[in-house]
């Protein structure tokens, strides 16, 4: 059966180079795109399933970290290779610490991708050297988040981009007394106190680039 491989990137000449760089050490796979996070979520419940993703931390709707790891809580046999334009070694070590399998800087030449998947497909790993000096306290994060289930994790999302429980309810499609019980589940598994708090983690999870420009 030929390698079925999800390219996730909201920037279309960036799916087409990344297109383009695949074909040329996998000439009969199977690649699917998808634009955003809900195209990725749709593609995986739809398909036959994939041999790997290529995931863009910074597509709308993946809010960083926090929808790495809700893909790899609900997709464990799929191995994602980040694709990111924040290349810098503590982001570099957080998604080693959030399941990546591998992370390939945007920057890097075009066909370090293939070289990359292939890697991942053969059972391997591929990522820059990371920062060793990254504190424990990181990868204890890591491991409280990863503990936090897909609806936790929305819900976490949803602070993150500062929205209220009513409106987290609505996009959920769940009563506000559920997001409650979430939220006050999430707030003793991350290790804080209040909202503001767990909002500040979570803004820290989204990795948001400041040298971004808004997209015409």
């Amino acid at each position: 059966m030929p390698v079925r491989i999800l390219i996730a990137d909201d920037h279309p000449l960036m799916r087409g180079a990344l297109r383009q760089s695949v074909i040329q050490f996998l000439a009969d796979g199977e690649i699917v795109e998808a634009a955003s996070f809900e195209e990725v979520e749709s593609a995986l419940a739809t398909s036959a399933g994939f041999d790997v993703m290529l995931l863009d931390l910074h597509m709308p709707g993946m809010d960083g970290l926090i929808g790495l790891t809700l893909l790899r809580n609900e997709h464990p046999a799929i191995p994602a290779i980040v694709v990111s334009a924040q290349e810098d070694p503590v982001t570099i070590q957080r998604t080693m610490e959030y399941g990546a399998s591998g992370f390939v800087p945007k920057s890097a030449p075009i066909g370090r991708i293939g070289e990359a998947v292939q890697a991942v497909l053969d059972g391997a790993i591929w990522f820059p050297i990371a920062d060793p000096t990254c504190s424990q306290d990181g990868a204890d994060l890591a491991a409280r988040v990863s503990g936090l289930t897909p609806q936790q994790l929305r819900v976490l999302a949803g602070i993150a981009n500062g929205k209220l429980n009513k409106q987290i309810a609505h996009e959920m499609g769940v009563v506000e007394t559920t997001v409650k019980a979430h939220v006050t589940i999430i707030l003793r598994r991350l290790g804080v106190h209040s909202r503001t708090q767990a909002a500040l983690i979570a803004s820290r999870l989204k990795l948001s680039l400041a040298y971004e420009t808004p997209q015409a």
